[in-house]
């Protein structure tokens, strides 16, 4: 047995989760390789082929690299566990008119809880992903970290993992950049992998078509909902919507309205089965509430008013930001008006690289400036 120890790492089939094998063996971990099969493309009801980290050429590619490299590689079935929890709140989120996030839940709430489960009946003494990001012991606390490749970072993505999660986690990938990843799969003759494309698509609507997977999944949705007004800021009624669940804050394409400027979706109002308009400056918030927290690097703020960069999305580049907590509630107050703030999504506090911690979108609000300064 090595003297590193073993690892378990997760393996999609793509080329970063299969470098993160490579260069763990090489280093000297004894790997067992597990690809998890979250979903059957059959039940989604779409149009596309299937693509992606549960497709059986992503299971038959991240079998084969084990092979390649004489470590053994497992197929990890989480179906049922994955539609119970990740689809059920994925549907439940837009009926209660917000916008979720289905990879971030599935990361910290399945994959890491299901990969540790079978890591202890294997024996192994870590796992492993693909993520680039990486993790930081501070204190007697593990944080995950920014990645050194900014095109490429995900550490928004990891802010639920648990401590005891983190304490048993290697992350390969985060002292390296995707060119270097590339670099070094052609150097190993792992071509096919290089040329792999990449699926950015929510795995259980590999066709990109939410309303259509919200159709399909929930009786008499368009029934429930139809008849539903589209108004402005100030409550003028200028048209009907399709049903308030079809759209996301910050929505300006697709419509089907034309009122002669450009209007974005300001605010969801479920229990009215409204979907309110305003223009690109309307759309700005002054702050946020964010619920259901997990703390990183600290276990908790004591009430003090910290200065963050928070990010309200995988792509942001971040605002800065004075957060402030109450028990499991964190008041966010930004410098400057920030776009698109959609209840559902997650909010992520940066210190420096560091995560502080993060949480879920609850609302947002105007003109607070008073409560947090």
């Amino acid at each position: 047995m090595s003297t590193r120890g073993r690892v378990l790492v997760a393996m999609s089939g793509g080329i970063d989760s299969s470098l993160a094998a490579v260069l763990l063996h090489e280093q000297g971990y004894e790997v067992i390789g597990m690809t998890m099969k979250t979903w059957d493309y059959n039940n989604s009801g779409g149009s596309k082929k299937e693509t992606g980290c549960c497709s059986l050429d992503s299971i038959n590619d991240a079998r084969n690299i084990s092979v390649d490299l004489g470590f053994p590689h497992y197929i990890l079935d989480i179906r049922d566990e994955f539609g119970d929890y990740v689809i059920d709140h994925f549907t439940n989120e837009y009926l209660a008119g917000r916008t979720p996030n289905p990879c971030v839940l599935c990361n910290t709430h399945i994959k890491w809880d299901a990969l540790l489960r079978r890591a202890d009946k294997l024996g192994c003494d870590y796992i492993a992903t693909g993520h680039y990001a990486n993790i930081r012991e501070v204190e007697g606390r593990y944080v995950i970290s920014r990645g050194i490749d900014t095109n490429k970072d995900q550490s928004y993505a990891l802010w639920g993992v648990s401590q005891e999660s983190l304490s048993r986690t290697i992350l390969p990938l985060g002292q390296l950049t995707k060119p270097q990843i590339r670099e070094m799969a052609i150097e190993r003759g792992f071509y096919d992998l290089v040329n792999k494309s990449e699926s950015y698509e929510i795995c259980f609507v590999p066709d990109n078509d939410y309303r259509g997977f919200l159709r399909r999944r929930v009786d008499g949705l368009e029934e429930r909902v139809a008849g539903g007004e589209f108004v402005l800021e100030d409550g003028t009624v200028v048209g009907e919507h399709e049903g308030y669940p079809f759209y996301t804050v910050g929505q300006r394409k697709g419509l089907g309205i034309a009122l002669g400027f450009p209007v974005y979706v300001t605010e969801i109002q479920k229990d009215k089965n409204r979907v309110v308009l305003g223009t690109f400056d309307e759309l700005a918030r002054d702050g946020m509430y964010v619920k259901q927290l997990n703390m990183m690097k600290y276990t908790d703020l004591n009430g003090q008013k910290t200065d963050t960069m928070t990010k309200v999305r995988y792509n942001d580049e971040g605002t800065p930001a004075v957060i402030e907590q109450a028990g499991d509630t964190m008041k966010v107050f930004f410098g400057k008006g920030v776009n698109a703030i959609a209840p559902g999504q997650a909010a992520v506090f940066y210190e420096g690289d560091d995560v502080i911690g993060g949480g879920w979108i609850q609302s947002s609000f105007r003109q607070e400036v008073h409560a947090l300064v």
